[in-house]
């Protein structure tokens, strides 16, 4: 848990600093169940370049992430890779993921997530595998809250998936 928290405030206290390109590769993704609308309401934040780089190279676009003069199909490219890359299975079902938009945040961008009628639960599958095509040591932090519990998960290439309990 310490590594995690490590690699997490680099990431935040790094992130506004630099002026160049990044030494590491790193998404966090907070994944939060809301009991009362039913609905498990996501934010994942990755590095702007990054994020442009791998929507460009899996679907031969000429997007241009930035939140002065974006260009092309963006929705839709980030709608689909997530879909591919971010899978949530709970009572043994493939949860459908609803993109509702982003925003940019110095060299991040910030996605947003929901997960629509979700019955309670107490075990959750995750698959995250944002950027691994891209990346060889891309690493993916996701913290997961459920009944005012959080756990914490370290996604990496050959390690996508991991299950967790909430009793």
């Amino acid at each position: 848990m310490r590594k995690i928290s490590l690699i997490l405030a680099s990431f935040f206290l790094l992130s506004g600093f630099k002026s160049g390109p990044h030494e590491f590769y790193l998404s966090v993704t907070e994944i939060e169940y809301n009991r009362q609308q039913q609905s498990l309401q996501i934010i994942t934040r990755v590095f702007i370049d990054d994020f442009q780089n791998v929507l460009n190279q899996r679907y031969g676009a000429k997007l241009q992430l930035s939140e002065e003069a974006e260009e092309g199909a963006i929705a839709g490219n980030i709608s689909k890779y997530l879909q591919q890359k971010l899978k949530l299975r709970v009572h043994g079902e493939e949860l459908q993921l609803n993109y509702l938009g982003k925003e940019y945040d110095a060299d991040q961008l910030i996605l947003y997530i929901e997960v629509e009628n979700v019955a309670p639960f107490n075990n959750i599958e995750v698959t995250n595998s944002i950027l691994t095509d891209l990346f060889d040591d891309q690493k993916n932090i996701v913290h997961v809250k459920v009944n005012d519990k959080t756990k914490s998960l370290l996604f990496m290439r050959q390690q996508e998936t991991e299950k967790l309990s909430f009793p």
